[in-house]
């Protein structure tokens, strides 16, 4: 039984062989000198060959080799892998350069040589190792940037405009920022409303600019999460505070809208200076304010109404301004009259009565004038007629 088994696996293995060496992508089994010797023997334990097998006096049959004729012919020996490629590249065998199915040369693909002979890969290392060494340690920086440096992801310095040179990444890393253009939010962004109340209770909807730059780089760095977001929220916590000290037509019609804008600024600051966030307020710039959409027409009737009232007041303290001149004028020439009274009270008495009659009979027609226990009628436009017609001009 031993014996059969051992039969039936020389059996399935010399097909196996046999379909390896059909197939020229498959590596044909390698023998060693110990199953290449025993002519006319079977495999391991002296076993008989199956029938049919022609038998040539030698063991199993190694493709890879000349067989040998029994006849003094060359005596196989042990073969290596290294040997069967050699032998199958120099007979241009399967794969071999001539072969039928040579494979694209991928492993044996090689750098040309210089002149001299000597290789290239020397210099294409040394010349990406140059490029590397030039971009990751030389830092040119602008008059108006600033950077951070990292040594393994932690901070080491800040370097300034210029050219600065660092360790190569990966061990250092530079991350530069615009330290000195002035930053603008617009708050709050879009179209979106932003309602504050003010200190009459009332509801005002306002937009502003805020104006920022970095004054510290590394705090502006490491100190704040998120240095925009920190920026607007304290820019509304302080508008809401400045606006909640004023009433609403301070804001509306801007009265005191500087002195908001003022405040606005000193009270955020304060907040991000507390926080150490590097950050420089340059100023709050208020854009509109407007009453809420819901209850804008009305409040533009009411601002109409006020406006009229503003106008009419407006007229009558002028006509008041005019009254009062007038009167102060008048006192004026009474106060100048009655001195020059003291000084000659007869004639200065006389010279009003002419004046006022003169001024009360210009606007007359006629005048009746008692004399003499009757009354005199003087029709004075006739007799300025008369006057005027008998009065005669002397040519020279």
């Amino acid at each position: 039984m031993k014996q059969l088994a051992e039969r039936i696996a020389q059996e399935i293995q010399r097909r196996i062989q046999g379909r390896a060496w059909g197939n020229s992508l498959a590596l044909p089994p390698v023998f060693n000198a110990e199953q290449d010797d025993g002519e006319g023997k079977g495999g391991e334990g002296g076993a008989p060959r199956p029938e049919g097998e022609k038998s040539a006096g030698t063991g199993p049959r190694n493709p890879w080799q000349p067989p040998s004729n029994g006849k003094g012919g060359p005596q196989r020996r042990a073969s290596s892998l290294e040997d069967i490629f050699r032998a199958r590249r120099e007979n241009g065998g399967p794969g071999g350069p001539g072969g039928p199915s040579s494979p694209p040369p991928g492993p044996n693909f090689r750098i040309p040589q210089r002149p001299d002979g000597k290789s290239w890969t020397p210099m294409v290392l040394g010349g990406v190792a140059l490029v590397w060494l030039v971009f990751s340690t030389g830092h040119q920086l602008s008059s108006n940037e600033q950077g951070i440096v990292t040594t393994f992801g932690k901070y080491t310095t800040t370097i300034g405009p210029g050219m600065n040179f660092t360790a190569p990444w990966p061990i250092q890393r530079v991350r530069v920022e615009d330290v000195t253009s002035i930053r603008r939010d617009n708050v709050p962004e879009g179209e979106a409303e932003k309602l504050m109340l003010t200190g009459d209770q009332s509801l005002v909807d306002l937009s502003y600019i805020i104006r920022w730059n970095i004054r510290n780089l590394k705090q502006f760095t490491y100190q704040l999460e998120d240095p925009k977001g920190t920026v607007r929220e304290v820019a509304e916590a302080a508008m809401r505070a400045s606006v909640a000290e004023v009433k609403l037509n301070d804001v509306m019609l801007g009265t005191r809208r500087a002195e908001i804008e003022a405040n606005v600024r000193q009270r955020m600051q304060a907040v991000l200076d507390a926080y150490h966030s590097g950050i420089l307020v340059q100023g709050v710039d208020i854009k509109k304010a407007d009453p809420p959409a819901k209850v804008n027409d009305a409040f533009q009737r009411v601002q109409a109404a006020q406006q009229d009232a503003n106008r009419d007041m407006s007229n009558a303290r002028a006509y008041a301004e005019q009254v009062t001149q007038r009167a102060e004028g008048d006192a004026t020439a009474f106060n100048k009259v009655y001195d020059q009274y003291k000084l000659a009270p007869e004639v200065t008495r006389r010279r009003m009565y002419y004046a006022t009659m003169e001024q009360v009979l210009s606007q007359n027609d006629k005048v009746i004038a008692p004399a003499g226990g009757f009354n005199s009628y003087m029709p004075l436009p006739a007799i300025q007629k008369k006057s005027s017609e008998d009065t005669t001009v002397v040519k020279p």
